[in-house]
């Protein structure tokens, strides 16, 4: 242990200052109204059998992109994309771009496009009495992802 680099604390990311832009036929939104967001991509792995070896091999084939995420609900942007689907059979892809940085760490800043998005499930409509603040929970899929902005890689590595 005694002279193992260990990480800075100052170094771990304040996920509160991240942004998020949806991008819908050509019209650019802030989306500051995301309070949560996650993204993630799937390989597929397929099992390999080879002859005269007892283990199975394995083999990356494919992959997935799933996004989720929590928003206020307080914005039309994906109703609308629900209404235009509805309406015409037409269900719009869209990209959403989300970029953390925390200025007091060291990693920087990182973003992630997200391309060929859609969205899986739309809230509609709601309420709740009392004094809670309304959100909706938002899922889909994209099909590929760019990394333009990378962290950096942080001291002791």
């Amino acid at each position: 242990m005694g002279d193992a680099a260990t990480m800075v604390a100052k170094d771990a990311v304040f996920g509160g200052l991240a942004e998020c832009f949806i991008t819908i036929d050509g019209r650019r939104y802030n989306f500051m109204s995301m309070t949560e967001f996650e993204s993630k991509w799937k390989v597929n792995i397929k099992d390999v059998p080879i002859l005269g070896q007892v283990g199975m091999g394995h083999k990356a084939a494919g992959g997935k992109g799933t996004w989720s995420g929590t928003a206020h609900y307080n914005q039309s942007v994906f109703r609308m994309m629900a209404d235009k689907y509805q309406k015409t059979g037409e269900m719009p892809y869209f990209e959403m771009q989300v970029s953390n940085e925390d200025p007091t760490s060291a990693a920087g800043r990182q973003t992630i496009i997200h391309r060929g998005c859609l969205c899986e499930e739309f809230t509609l409509a709601k309420f709740k009495s009392g004094e809670d603040l309304l959100d909706e929970e938002l899922s889909g899929t994209f099909e590929s992802y760019d990394i333009p902005e990378k962290f950096n890689e942080l001291e002791g590595v």
